[in-house]
């Protein structure tokens, strides 16, 4: 064979071996995309169920949308080839990040899911929080479960979210008593438990919602007390029951606007003023707004989704500038008073008033 034919022969095999590895080889990154977007005044699904539901208090209607937003997230499993990772990277709705921003190493799916899962709740609990306290409303304080540790004599008996009346008749005010009551027993005796199930309403529980769970104590290996394998935390008592009712959605990104929107249908303000309005940002119990990631994914799904106006966390506005689509405004948030504020100058069509984010 000709060395020319032979040199161009093996070229040819390189590229072919080449292309394949970069099809078949997977590479360490994980994708993000766009998610579905939830109005918080409106429906979760076809059959209407709300988003935000309130019992036991006036509410009023709404118009318009505050609509929280999500992000697509692949799997832990999932392993990209070079060339679906090039793909993602040309895309201006795909954002390709290595695997262990979103997985960090020895950290399973499930885990993942559980923590998020866990944000997602504790941002709920500073979103109607904060939602009163602006409002004026007062709010009680009660003994939650925070974890129950697998294995240990709690497991399957009492449940994260749980609210704790009592222990062994004793009421319960603070979360250190907890531990005190528990520990007056030796290993292997009884401890009874009064409590409100995380699915029941803890403030002002039915007849019949208290139920009281015995359970016998392990042993302790570093200290050889009683140990029944909880964790406890405060947690806060509303006057009425909110529920924020939304499947499959994790992370604490969607409690700002979980705030507005409780506080739209608790007033008879119409925040929106009928504008289309999305966001994201934590939240904490004083109304502070934070940070969150995946903010230029948020953005798309927002505009996707027909929102004309998107609030951002201060901390997330110069990413989110660098490509904001065609027809959305973003309105840089500090705090839920800046967000309401806003609100107020949309309703009043006050829109050069609206302090914009830059990409600097």
């Amino acid at each position: 064979m000709p060395r020319r034919s032979a040199t161009m022969l093996a070229a040819t095999l390189l590229l072919i071996a080449l292309l394949c590895a970069a099809v078949l080889i997977p590479v360490p990154y994980s994708q993000l995309s766009p998610g579905p977007t939830y109005d918080t005044l409106g429906a979760q699904d076809k059959a209407g169920t709300p988003v935000i539901s309130i019992a036991g208090h006036q509410t009023y209607p709404t118009t318009g949308h505050l609509n929280m937003t999500t992000v697509q997230v692949t799997g832990a499993d999932y392993q990209p080839s070079l060339v679906s990772v090039v793909v993602g990277w040309l895309r201006n709705d795909v954002l390709v990040v290595p695997h262990d921003t979103l997985y960090p190493q020895g950290q399973t799916e499930q885990q993942s899911e559980q923590q998020n899962a866990e944000q997602f709740a504790s941002s709920q609990d500073s979103a109607k929080t904060a939602a009163l306290t602006e409002l004026g409303i007062p709010i009680g304080s009660e003994v939650n479960i925070a974890a129950v540790v697998a294995g240990t004599p709690a497991d399957g008996k009492l449940h994260a979210g749980d609210r704790i009346v009592a222990v062994d008749g004793t009421a319960v005010t603070d979360n250190s008593q907890v531990a005190d009551l528990v520990t007056k027993h030796a290993p292997g005796e009884n401890v009874v438990f009064t409590v409100v199930p995380h699915d029941k309403d803890s403030m002002n529980p039915a007849p019949g919602d208290e139920s009281q769970v015995t359970i016998t104590t392990g042993k302790s290996p570093q200290t050889g007390k009683a140990l029944v394998g909880i964790q406890t935390q405060m947690g806060h008592s509303y006057p009425f029951k909110i529920d924020i009712g939304l499947q499959d959605v994790g992370g604490p990104s969607a409690g700002l606007m979980f705030t507005l929107g409780i506080i739209d249908k608790l007033t008879p303000t119409n925040l929106t003023g009928g504008a289309f309005v999305a966001g994201t940002g934590t939240i904490d119990d004083k109304g502070n707004v934070g940070p969150i990631g995946g903010i230029s994914m948020k953005v798309i799904a927002a505009r996707n989704a027909g929102a004309k106006f998107f609030f951002t966390p201060s901390d997330n506005c110069a990413e989110a500038s660098k490509d904001t689509p065609s027809g959305l405004r973003l309105i840089k948030v500090n705090t839920l008073d800046d967000a309401l504020k806003a609100l107020g100058q949309i309703r009043a069509g006050q829109d050069s008033a609206l302090a914009s984010c830059s990409a600097s």
